[in-house]
């Protein structure tokens, strides 16, 4: 039996937190995840989400097991420097000349079994395990919520300074050694910010909606929008309807949060592709 919106609203104190979580983080997301989606490195955000979570795993256990705390047991700085090795990996391959899908599914494995083994073996709670890999808290606690606001508006800030020197670098790198643009430091700096928004959002709302996240909404919003300068902000609003749509959709009808946002993107993305087949005619 669905549940009525008043009810959610009535309550609204108790679900700030986790429904605007799921909206700041689509938003966050969906912005960056333009420059993921449409340099087809749709693996490589499944990967950093993966090991992001892995990484958060360890550091509930580290904290269990070794009686590790402060920042040493942070599982945002194990989620970032987790999700920070997939970035490396896609550069080494490249470098190297390595297959990139080969050594992104790889450590896309290594991240989701081995968050699953983690949480097995050390004396983490199998509601902490689902929560990581799929999203299904209902709540978020306040100083999660303080963290993953200033990282979002810390790193769109930075993404409205360098845009265009992350847009030559990404899509005319050619073009943009021409101009003398610092290629390299500008890819390098553009996967750290990805890096940083998987890692936070993990932390936050779990690996399941963040992959959703980063790439449904850039793909929707590339459907209907004629330029890159239009698709980035169409992206970030379509990342936040789903954030926050899928959290109500969870609480009215009692489902998964983060398999509910998850549908949520997907749908979009559906209506989007179908709206954008209809206006191309």
């Amino acid at each position: 039996m669905a549940q009525p919106l008043s009810d959610f609203f009535a309550a609204w104190e108790l679900f700030r937190e986790p429904a605007l979580a799921g909206a700041v983080s689509g938003l966050l997301l969906g912005w960056v995840g333009v420059y993921v989606a449409l340099r087809r490195m749709v693996f490589l955000s499944a990967a950093m989400t993966q090991t992001a979570g892995l990484g958060v795993m360890l550091a509930q256990s580290a904290a269990a097991t070794f009686a590790i705390a402060g920042l040493a047991a942070s599982p945002t700085l194990w989620a970032l420097a987790f999700s920070g090795l997939a970035a490396a990996a896609l550069a080494g391959a490249e470098r190297l000349r390595l297959g990139r899908d080969q050594v992104l599914g790889a450590l896309y494995l290594l991240g989701a079994a081995g968050a699953i083994l983690v949480g097995a073996k050390v004396a983490v709670d199998a509601h902490d395990i689902e929560t990581v890999l799929f999203g299904s808290a209902v709540a978020v606690a306040p100083e999660d919520f303080q963290r993953l606001v200033v990282t979002a508006v810390g790193l769109l800030a930075l993404h409205l300074w360098l845009g265009r020197g992350f847009v030559a670098a990404a899509f005319d790198p050619e073009g943009a050694a021409a101009r003398r643009l610092p290629v390299v430091l500008l890819k390098v700096l553009l996967l750290a910010t990805v890096a940083l928004a998987v890692s936070v959002t993990t932390r936050t709302i779990g690996a399941l909606p963040v992959f959703a996240f980063s790439t449904l909404p850039a793909l929707a919003a590339s459907r209907l929008c004629p330029s890159l300068g239009t698709t980035l902000p169409v992206a970030a609003v379509l990342g936040a309807v789903a954030g926050f749509g899928g959290y109500l959709a969870a609480f009215v009808w009692e489902l998964p949060v983060g398999a509910s946002q998850t549908a949520v993107a997907l749908l979009l993305f559906a209506g989007a592709a179908a709206l954008g087949r209809l206006l191309r005619r």
